[in-house]
């Protein structure tokens, strides 16, 4: 049976194409194990205690503001993807999925990260990280 996937992988994907994909897989598990605990540090303590709508790049030309958007909600995407593949690859899953609906701009957003960073998990690892760099935790109200 596993010489049968085999087969069939090496038949669709070439012995570049495997080394490729895993060199991104290690960069982007990498990357990730950086970018998330200092985006996390960076947010104000009361950021999901004080949430309102935040207008991005607001004072901006529409075109430079629009472009903004627009790069902001597909790295969310491009996170969120991730993050979801990193619940059955190496990798912080839950933590980068949590970043990707961050950055997406969706109705009913702001439950969602209620939901998700109050999970006992995933706030203690947040927490963690935020403490390690003199940062206080998170409030809620």
């Amino acid at each position: 049976m596993i010489d049968q996937i085999t087969q069939f992988t090496k038949s669709w994907i070439s012995n570049e194409m495997w080394v490729g994909l895993i060199g991104f897989s290690v960069i982007a598990f990498v990357g990730t194990l950086i970018a998330i605990p200092a985006i996390l540090i960076r947010l104000p303590p009361d950021y999901f205690q004080n949430h309102h709508h935040r207008p991005w790049f607001a004072n901006h030309h529409p075109a430079v503001r629009s472009l903004g958007l627009l790069f902001k909600n597909v790295a969310g995407i491009i996170f969120l993807l991730a993050g979801i593949a990193m619940l059955f690859l190496p990798g912080q899953g839950l933590l980068t999925m949590l970043l990707g609906i961050l950055f997406i701009d969706f109705p009913g957003k702001h439950r969602l990260e209620q939901k998700l960073i109050q999970h006992p998990k995933i706030l203690r690892t947040i927490n963690t990280f935020r403490e390690k760099a003199g940062k206080p935790p998170f409030t809620f109200t």
